[in-house]
């Protein structure tokens, strides 16, 4: 008997995110605003396949923000990234 393999609509292949990786917006810091961090310091940011795996997560299961899984990273996070790449106009 062959063993069924799940696939989840949301999770990333790896030839579609060699396709899209260079085209995600990538968020520059203002020289004319003051930081309270320098460079470098701070949380990391959080891997942006995972990101976008999270935005899918939402995007294809229809659940709330607040509930996306904490393996994509913190929802809030997530949300703020989609406003982001929405008008940075990645999704269009």
């Amino acid at each position: 008997m062959k063993e069924k393999k799940s696939y989840q609509s949301w999770t990333i292949s790896d030839e579609f995110w060699e396709e899209i990786k260079d085209k995600i917006p990538v968020k520059k810091r203002d020289p004319q605003k003051k930081y309270k961090h320098a460079p470098g310091q701070g949380r990391p940011p959080i891997p942006p396949r995972k990101v976008l795996e999270g935005i899918f997560y939402v995007l294809r299961t229809g659940c709330q923000w607040k509930a996306v899984p904490r393996k994509y990273g913190c929802a809030s996070s997530i949300h703020r990234y989609y406003q982001e790449w929405v008008a940075a106009g990645f999704f269009e």
